[in-house]
């Protein structure tokens, strides 16, 4: 059993299980550009989708979808892609009464996705994402949850300072926690987030970022010492096996093969399916395993979000991948994806 996670009877009654501090945009993804665009010219594209975006967003959306309560803290624009964003999350049924509209005239981010073969460019406007800071946050209800999950570290330029500040107080309070740092578009890894891991729980890299973070090319070597800092290490692989770690014991776990058609966002939901599970005091072995199921069933469709809009899918692909006694999926939240999937 994970010993770290927290006992659910034993936190108050009030309040949602997992508080998100995050981005929140939506992603307009445009499917087979040719790979070189020449300057001035004009390119067909031969599909699109506008869809839910961002990190946290995403990873906020399909944990909700599993079952588990979700609050959102964010920064919008006084606009209708702002409107749109927060509006997919609350039929998703998270608690969005806590994103932040800005008073000013910088609008919600964008992000315009361009797949490329086994790649894609992304390309990112932050917008008001860039000037969320600490005084934006309800802080009573962030430690009225029972665990902080934070994404896009290095994206929340006016937040940063005080981040450290806010992991420390999550675990004063008795929360747990995870983050995400996701990547650093200046390419710095800066050392002040060495402090902010001595307050993770669980952190969840992809395995370019857990070397980058580390200053090192060998993943055993970048795993060992993000291990000295945060209590669990994850770090996704794509279609390689996931690896964790805690203190000297490791696990691997090989997701399950599926055809893919769209993989955005298949690291979000990665970390969605393992707090899922970890919050509920399943070992590190079966976290791992299930947030590969997850994932896997993220790339079954466009965008982050769209394949956990559908509730019979996703119960279709557990019953056929997730072979372990009890059911992972609550009523709560069935509701609101078989609500959703309906929508346009």
């Amino acid at each position: 059993m994970n010993e770290a996670a927290p006992d659910f009877a034993a936190r108050r009654s009030c309040g949602i299980d997992v508080c998100v501090i995050g981005e929140l945009n939506l992603d307009l993804i445009l499917y087979g550009l040719p790979r070189g665009l020449v300057p001035d010219r004009e390119h067909l594209a031969n599909g699109m989708k506008l869809t839910l975006g961002s990190s946290s967003a995403i990873f906020a959306h399909n944990l909700s979808a599993l079952g588990t309560s979700v609050g959102f803290i964010a920064k919008v624009g006084d606009d209708s892609l702002g409107e749109s964003a927060v509006e997919r999350l609350r039929l998703a049924s998270v608690d969005t009464r806590r994103v932040v509209r800005g008073p000013g005239e910088t609008p919600t981010g964008l992000t315009v996705v361009v797949p490329h073969g086994s790649g894609r460019y992304i390309l990112t406007y932050p917008g008001t994402m860039f000037e969320m800071n600490y005084d934006d946050l309800d802080l009573d209800y962030v430690l009225s949850a029972r665990h902080l999950h934070l994404s896009s570290y290095f994206l929340h330029r006016a937040l940063r300072p005080r981040i450290l500040d806010i992991f420390r107080e999550a675990k004063q309070a008795g929360l747990t926690t995870s983050l995400d740092t996701n990547d650093d578009p200046e390419d710095r890894w800066g050392s002040d987030l060495v402090e902010v891991l001595k307050y993770v729980d669980v952190f969840l890299p992809n395995e370019r970022e857990a070397k980058k973070v580390a200053g090192t090319e060998d993943l055993e070597q970048a795993m060992e010492w993000l291990a000295s800092l945060a209590s669990i290490v994850v770090v996704k692989r794509g279609r390689a096996p996931a690896k964790c770690r805690q203190g000297s014991e490791r696990w691997e776990q090989t997701p399950p093969r599926v055809e893919k058609v769209d993989d955005i966002g298949a690291g979000d939901t990665f970390d969605a399916g393992f707090i899922h599970l970890w919050l509920r005091n399943a070992s590190l072995e079966e976290c791992l395993r299930f947030a590969g199921i997850a994932a896997a069933y993220s790339v079954s469709r466009e965008g982050g979000t769209e394949a956990f809009r559908d509730r019979h899918g996703l119960e279709n692909f557990l019953r056929r991948h997730w072979r372990r006694r009890g059911d992972v999926l609550s009523p709560r939240a069935g509701e609101a994806a078989t609500g959703q999937a309906g929508k346009g």
